[in-house]
C-alpha cells in the first residue's frame, strides 16, 4: 500500500455541497473573513468561540432563546458556562419535524421489522409524557432503561427530555449487578425494560433478571413488549405495567416542551474506572445538543432526509450521538442484535435496502468483517453510502484499507475518537481533507486539541497525552453524587492544571492528522518507551493462528497494573508455547528493537485464551 498518497480526496464539488462549506461562507460573510480550508476554520473556532458557537446556534437552527452570553469564565475550564442566559428544550429541537415519511426504522436481526413516521414519534411521546406526569415526574427525576436499540427507547427517551427529566440507559445483556451498578446510584423514579430480546438468532429471557433489578431499584417498572410476553413480565412484578397499559389512558396532543436552562442534565453516562462502581457523568441538555448538531450537520455533511445509521447498544454513548441525528432532519435507522446474525451480510442488507447515507460502527466490526472474507462492494449496492464511521477503539491501517478494497471505493472514512466522557468526538473526520491511511483527519471544530509530553509541552508526530486546553459545550455538568466536584478534578484536570487530559495515547502525523494509541492509562511502559493498546492489537492479530483480541487492564495493589491479553483462536489451533512465543514476538517486533526483550518476556507470561461468547460479549457496544 502506497502511503504517500490519500486514500480518498473530496472532490471539489463533494467540498461545495457540504453544509461545512456553507457554513464556513457564513462566517466568511458576518465576521469579514477568508476562510479557505478546514486548518484556518479550525483555527478561527478556537481563537473567536464566541463566534463560532453563536454562529453554529443559529446555522442549525437550534429552536429555544439563545440570551445574550454565549460564554462565561471562559478561561476556567471547571467554572465556565457556556450559553448562560439560554433556554431550550433537547426534545422540541429533535421533534422539530411531523408527517407521515420516516422518523425510525427498525431491524432486530431477521426476526423484527418496524418504521415510525415523524407523526407516530410525536403521538407516542406525548402518551409518554402524560403518564410521566401522571407518576409525578418532573424535573430532575432519573428516568432508568435496560432496554434494546429500538423505536420506543427513543420515545421514552424523548419523552423524558421533554418534561426536563433525566435519562440513563444500558442494554439488556448487561449482568443483574452491572445494571445495580449504575442505576443504583442514581434513584430512578421509572424503571424501563424489554421482555426478551433476540441475540445471534437466539432468544434471550430477561424476566428474571429484570424482576430482581426492578425490585432492588424499588421504582415502578414499565415493560416495553419485543420478543417475550410483557403481559406475564409485568404481572409478576409488583406495581409494573407493560408500555401499552401504560400509554392507554391518553390521547395523542401537541408534545408540551419544558423550557430549560443550557447547562440543565439531560443525560447521565457511566464509565467504568480501574476500581469501585461506574462514574455516573452528567451531560447537559444543550451542551449534547450544539456538540451533536456540530458533528452531524458539519463534520458528517447530514441533511434532512439522509438515512444515519450506527451499529450500537444503550449502553454505549454512540446510541446517544445517534438519536440526536433528528435534530438534523435525519431518519435513524436501528438495528439491534448480533451483526452476523443470520450472517456477516445483515448491517450491508440493511444498508442497501434503506439506502444508508451514513454508516457507522465499531473499528472491530470492521475487521471482523474483513476476516470473514466478505467484500460488499461487489455484493452491494452502496451507491447511496457516503460516510462511513468507525470508532469503539482505532482502526488499524488495515481497516482503512479494506474499506476503500472491500467496501467502497468512493466514500470518506472517517475514523472517529471522544468518547463517554464528553458524549462526542474530540477528534474525527471532515469533508473538505483528504482521508490517510490509519489516521483521523483533525481535532472537531471549536475544540482546542493538542497532544502534550509529562513536561506539559505539545509535541509533533511524537506520542503523547491527548488534551483540550479551553472549554468546550460538552464538557459534563459532573458527576452524579459529586457534590464538591473532587470525583470529577480528579477524573479529568489533576494531570495538567486547568487542562482537560483525556487519557487517551495519541501522536499528530505529518498531515495534520491524529493517530490514537489506546488508553494512556492501559499501556506497557517495558524500558520507559510506552506501547499503546492498538499497537498491541495490531501486531496480534497479524499472527496467523489468532482471530481476535483482548487486553484488560488489571490495578493491582500498590497502584501497580497488569494487563493479561486473550486471544480468540481461529479452528484447528490451541494456545500452546509455540502459538504464545509467536504473539510474543510479534508484538515485540512490530514495537522496535530497544524494548524487543522487555515486550517478549511480558506478553510471553500473560497470553491466555479466551472463548468465542466472552469476546463477542466484551465486544458489543464498542467495548
Amino acid at each position: 500500500m502506497n502511503d504517500t498518497v490519500p486514500l480518498w480526496t473530496p472532490s471539489r464539488e463533494f467540498i461545495e455541497k457540504s453544509p461545512m462549506y456553507a457554513f464556513m461562507q457564513r462566517c466568511n460573510e458576518a465576521f469579514g473573513l477568508s476562510l479557505q480550508d478546514y486548518a484556518g476554520l479550525h483555527a478561527w473556532s478556537i481563537a473567536e468561540r464566541e463566534h463560532f458557537w453563536s454562529t453554529l446556534w443559529d446555522f442549525c437552527g437550534v429552536r429555544g432563546e439563545r440570551g445574550e452570553r454565549v460564554l462565561a469564565d471562559g478561561d476556567l475550564m471547571l467554572k465556565a458556562r457556556f450559553f448562560p442566559d439560554a433556554r431550550l428544550n433537547f426534545a422540541e429541537n429533535l421533534l422539530r419535524n411531523s408527517g407521515e415519511g420516516d422518523a425510525l426504522i427498525f431491524r432486530g436481526e431477521d426476526k423484527v421489522q418496524d418504521r415510525w413516521s415523524w407523526n407516530r414519534l410525536h403521538e407516542t411521546v406525548s402518551k409518554l409524557q402524560q403518564a410521566y406526569r401522571a407518576l409525578g415526574i418532573g424535573e430532575g427525576d432519573r428516568i432508568a432503561a435496560m432496554m434494546p436499540n429500538m423505536p420506543e427507547t427513543i420515545a421514552c427517551m424523548l419523552a423524558a427530555a421533554s418534561i426536563g427529566a433525566i435519562w440513563s440507559s444500558c442494554s439488556p445483556d448487561f449482568g443483574e449487578q452491572g445494571v445495580l451498578d449504575r442505576f443504583g446510584q442514581i434513584g430512578p423514579k421509572l424503571f424501563i425494560a424489554c421482555d426478551a430480546y433476540w441475540y445471534n438468532g437466539k432468544l434471550q429471557d430477561v424476566s428474571a433478571k429484570v424482576g430482581t433489578v426492578a425490585g432492588k431499584l424499588q421504582a415502578p417498572s414499565m415493560i416495553v413488549h419485543y420478543a417475550g410476553d410483557a403481559d406475564a413480565v409485568a404481572a409478576a412484578i409488583p406495581g409494573a405495567k407493560t408500555f401499552d397499559a401504560m400509554i392507554a389512558p391518553y390521547q395523542a396532543k401537541p408534545v408540551e416542551f419544558a423550557q430549560l436552562p443550557f447547562a440543565h442534565p439531560l443525560y447521565i453516562l457511566f464509565s467504568s474506572g480501574t476500581t469501585g462502581v461506574p462514574k455516573c457523568i452528567v451531560h447537559s441538555a444543550g451542551g449534547t445538543l450544539l456538540q451533536h448538531l456540530k458533528e452531524h450537520r458539519l463534520h458528517c455533511g447530514i441533511e434532512p432526509g439522509d438515512k444515519l445509521f450506527y451499529f450500537t447498544t444503550c449502553g454505549w454513548m454512540m446510541w446517544n450521538w445517534l438519536a440526536s441525528g433528528l435534530a438534523s432532519g435525519a431518519t435513524l435507522c436501528l438495528f439491534d442484535g448480533s451483526p452476523f446474525a443470520p450472517d456477516g451480510n445483515v448491517l450491508f442488507d440493511y444498508a442497501e435496502a434503506e439506502k444508508f447515507a451514513i454508516f457507522g460502527t465499531s473499528a472491530k466490526y470492521i475487521d471482523a468483517v474483513r476476516k470473514s472474507g466478505l467484500t460488499p462492494r461487489s455484493s452491494h449496492d452502496l451507491s447511496s453510502l457516503r460516510l462511513m464511521t468507525s470508532t469503539g477503539s482505532p482502526l488499524s491501517p488495515e481497516g482503512f484499507t479494506f474499506v476503500y478494497e472491500g467496501i467502497k471505493e468512493d466514500i470518506q472514512l472517517a475514523s472517529i475518537s471522544g468518547g463517554t466522557d464528553i458524549v462526542s468526538c474530540f477528534v474525527l473526520g471532515n469533508p473538505l481533507q483528504p482521508v490517510w491511511r490509519g489516521e483521523i483527519q483533525g481535532a472537531g471544530l471549536g475544540l482546542a486539541v493538542d497532544v502534550w509530553n509529562d513536561d506539559a509541552k505539545p509535541v509533533r508526530q511524537e506520542k503523547g497525552e491527548l488534551v483540550c486546553t479551553k472549554a468546550f459545550p460538552s464538557m459534563p455538568v459532573g458527576f452524579w453524587n459529586d457534590a464538591d466536584g473532587a470525583k470529577y478534578r480528579a477524573a479529568y484536570f489533576e494531570r495538567f492544571d486547568n487542562i482537560w487530559c483525556h487519557g487517551d495515547f495519541a501522536e499528530w502525523t505529518e498531515h495534520g492528522g491524529l493517530v490514537i494509541h489506546g488508553r494512556s492509562d492501559a499501556t506497557l511502559n517495558p524500558g520507559g518507551v510506552r506501547i499503546g493498546t492498538a499497537e498491541i492489537y495490531r501486531a496480534v492479530e497479524q499472527v496467523e493462528e489468532v482471530a481476535d483480541s483482548l487486553i484488560v487492564c488489571c490495578e493491582l495493589p500498590g497502584g501497580h497494573f497488569f494487563m493479561p491479553l486473550f486471544v480468540k483462536l481461529k479452528p484447528g489451533h490451541q494456545l500452546d508455547d509455540a502459538v504464545r512465543e509467536r504473539i510474543a514476538l510479534a508484538v515485540a517486533q512490530a514495537n522496535g528493537c530497544d524494548y524487543c526483550l522487555a515486550a517478549h518476556s511480558y506478553l510471553g507470561k500473560n497470553v491466555a485464551r479466551l472463548s468465542d461468547a466472552e469476546i463477542t460479549a466484551a465486544r458489543r457496544g464498542g467495548s
